[in-house]
């Protein structure tokens, strides 16, 4: 039996999850320290986040109608990705202030354990 290591090369497979385990801490001391919050729904002036229903409304309508109508599926999904898309682009993403330290050890964490992710999928005979 041929027992390969990371990635089916011969690197290591303890490099592998070493790098793994860092790039795991890494990425949730980072986003420990982001804060999310919504913002005001205004895609065509103010208060227009009901007119972003009216796509799924009618496309949920049809389809209770008639279940095969294309134009029903067309409107209920452009609907919710309409909403789902209006969503994200009214979020705003902060960064808790912390010190040096721990973001010079989040960002280390990140490169080091994505480093040893790639070193473990390279072959060992490769320089």
């Amino acid at each position: 039996m041929n027992i390969n290591g990371a990635g089916g090369t011969s690197g290591g497979v303890g490099i592998f999850f070493g790098g793994l385990a860092m790039l795991v801490v890494g990425g949730y001391l980072l986003l420990q320290q982001v804060t999310v919050h919504s913002g005001f729904w205004g895609w065509f002036g103010g208060r227009t986040f009901g007119l972003t229903l009216l796509p799924l409304v009618l496309g949920v309508g049809l389809l209770f109608f008639d279940g095969r109508s294309k134009a029903g599926w067309i409107l209920t999904v452009g609907g919710f990705l309409i909403i789902v898309a209006g969503i994200v682009a009214n979020l705003e993403i902060y960064f808790r202030p912390t010190n040096l330290f721990n973001t010079l050890l989040m960002l280390a964490l990140l490169a080091g354990g994505m480093g040893l992710i790639v070193r473990s999928l390279r072959n060992s005979g490769q320089p």
